[in-house]
């Protein structure tokens, strides 16, 4: 057990009494628990799995303002959309970029009714979408943004004119528009990092990762769910932001019947990322948004190197981890296919994939695309008062969490002390506006290579400084392989400053080389080791480790062992 770890649980054993209790560490109540923490109140967050680990760890990577809710009418949660993207633009620009987004089109006046049709209560599957509609949307989504634009407005082109930047595109498009939204490079690691941020601005409050919150003797208990350790803990208001585990959470928590009506519809979203360097020129930088045959939204753009495509949106009837399936992942590849024919894209070129639920309002809108994206909070009443999240995305969770908040803050009769809407995260406070500023004061200031410092600009901002201080001070500061640039030191920073319990929590989040093909048989035990030295496991449990990772990964990311260690064979030959 990390020191880190091991003092959060000392401090709870101290004082179990807290104002809040936030039950769900991905993004909504990571979010929620930093808003209420900032109103001077003493919050704990508890997730039993770890932070970000679930739904919040398998969205699409789009910071985005919702151009198809339009269709929808929801102009009210794209004006929020907008102002919390433009907010991370400007709070994380270390993780959170500009993506300027291409739609290639096919037709002139389709779908035209669609909005109509939406509002008089169909709700079956769009048309597809011609120009007249997408330039109408355009518009509206330019319009929402007028007085504070900080990306550029939607531009048209004629086939001629798109074919000369992107010629491999399906030569059926008659145009083809380009607006902005944005990306984000490393989801998880955002989600933590405001952890970590409100652990050093409110360090009253506490999260917990690998931990549950269990009814004992009339009350709560803290589980850690290592040990079996239990701690009494108490709250004046719990927040239940468990996502698309909601309903099952309320039941456990004995805030509802087995037979309550659903707050949550779940639709499964999957993805893959592929090595596809034909692909990956094709884009020319931009993402494209393209409609499928079946109607349904898909999206390809260029990923940390890779190529990032999906998604599906297929209705759920309980809460449970998902995988991509083969199917998902050949209707992936078939969407791309279509919209660039000349490629070749296969199943073979799939390095990862990744699925999760979304977590929705209960909807009865047959075509899953017209299910509201929206939040709301619902409270129930009791001696502790619970107040669930329902809903919610990635780019809107900090609006989300502070309606949240506000909701709580009135009930305890307590004031707002702070706003979070233009509050850095992260390694984004001080970020210079050209990274490669950054990496070179941190290239001449301790005299490593460029290809080190630009990763680490990369993947933690303004911290890289911080990180590469430790790293620099500790005896082993070699890299892993001669592949990487990843140090063990770096895996050393990661377990102790981390909340780094289990080896995937490195893997899979903490680090990008899961989901960029990265990981191999020999990383995996590399990593294995020094998380094993740091966190005192034993030869038995490094041993498990390792299996569970393995089996993670071929399980719910399509990565084998056999591909495990061909990239170990493949990394080993020597150069020609």
């Amino acid at each position: 057990m990390s020191q880190q770890r091991r003092d959060s649980f000392e401090q709870i054993g101290a004082d179990g009494a807290f104002d809040v209790i936030v039950v769900g560490g991905g993004i909504n109540g990571i979010g929620v628990y930093r808003e209420l923490a900032l109103q001077g109140l003493r919050v704990l967050l508890v997730e039993r799995n770890d932070f970000a680990s679930g739904c919040s760890a398998a969205p699409s990577r789009m910071i985005h303002g919702g151009l198809r809710y339009l269709e929808n009418g929801e102009f009210s949660l794209v004006r929020e959309s907008l102002r919390e993207r433009d907010a991370l633009l400007a709070n994380a620009p270390h993780m959170v970029r500009p993506l300027p987004t291409t739609v290639p089109i096919t037709s002139l006046f389709s779908g035209l009714l669609n909005g109509a049709a939406s509002f008089l209560g169909f709700s079956g599957r769009p048309a597809p979408r011609g120009a007249v509609p997408i330039k109408i949307g355009l518009w509206l989504y330019d319009w929402t943004t007028r007085n504070r634009r900080v990306l550029p407005p939607h531009s048209f082109r004629t086939a001629a004119e798109t074919f000369k930047t992107w010629p491999k595109l399906t030569p059926r498009l008659t145009y083809s528009a380009t607006y902005y939204d944005a990306w984000i490079s490393y989801p998880e690691r955002l989600a933590l990092e405001l952890v970590l941020d409100t652990k050093r601005l409110a360090p009253n409050s506490l999260a917990l990762n690998y931990a549950e919150l269990v009814p004992e003797n009339g009350g709560y208990a803290l589980l850690d769910k290592l040990t079996g350790r239990r701690f009494p803990v108490s709250a004046r208001a719990m927040v239940n932001a468990t996502g698309a585990w909601l309903d099952e959470s309320l039941v456990a928590l004995g805030a509802a019947k087995k037979d309550h009506e659903n707050f949550v519809s779940g639709t499964k979203g999957s993805h893959i990322v592929l090595d596809n360097p034909a692909l990956f020129e094709a884009l020319g930088g931009h993402m494209i948004f393209f409609e499928n045959e079946d109607g349904r939204v898909c999206i390809v753009f260029p990923y940390l190197g890779r190529v990032l495509a999906g998604a599906t949106d297929i209705r759920v009837d309980s809460a449970e981890r998902v995988a991509c399936s083969d199917e998902e992942r050949d209707y992936i590849i078939g969407a791309l296919r279509g919209v660039f024919p000349a490629l070749t894209i296969t199943s073979e070129q799939v390095v990862f994939s990744f699925s999760g639920i979304r977590p929705l309002p209960r909807s009865d809108q047959q075509f899953t695309g017209r299910i509201s994206r929206g939040h709301f909070v619902h409270r129930i009443d009791g001696d502790v008062p619970q107040f669930c999240m329902v809903g919610g995305k990635w780019t809107t969770f900090r609006a989300f969490a502070e309606q949240t908040a506000d909701a709580v803050l009135e009930a305890l009769g307590q004031e707002r002390l702070a706003d979070t809407l233009a509050l850095p995260i992260g390694g984004g406070e001080n970020f210079p506006k050209s990274p490669a500023d950054l990496v070179q004061r941190l290239t001449s200031r301790h005299g490593i290579a460029t290809d080190r410092a630009t990763r680490l600009v990369d993947l933690y901002g303004s911290r890289a400084e911080d990180v590469l201080v430790f790293c620099r001070a500790c005896t082993d500061d070699e890299p892993l392989d001669s592949g990487t640039t990843l140090t063990s030191a770096e895996i050393v920073f990661l377990t102790r400053h981390e909340h780094v319990a289990d080896l995937a929590d490195l893997v899979l989040r903490r680090l990008p080389l899961a989901i960029t093909g990265a990981i191999s048989a020999s990383r995996i035990a590399a990593i294995a080791a020094i998380a094993a030295a740091e966190l005192g496991w034993s030869a038995t449990e490094t041993a498990a480790q390792i299996a569970r990772l393995t089996n993670e990964l071929a399980t719910y990311h399509g990565v084998t062992a056999e591909m495990l260690a061909l990239r170990t064979d493949e990394r080993n030959q020597p150069c020609a």
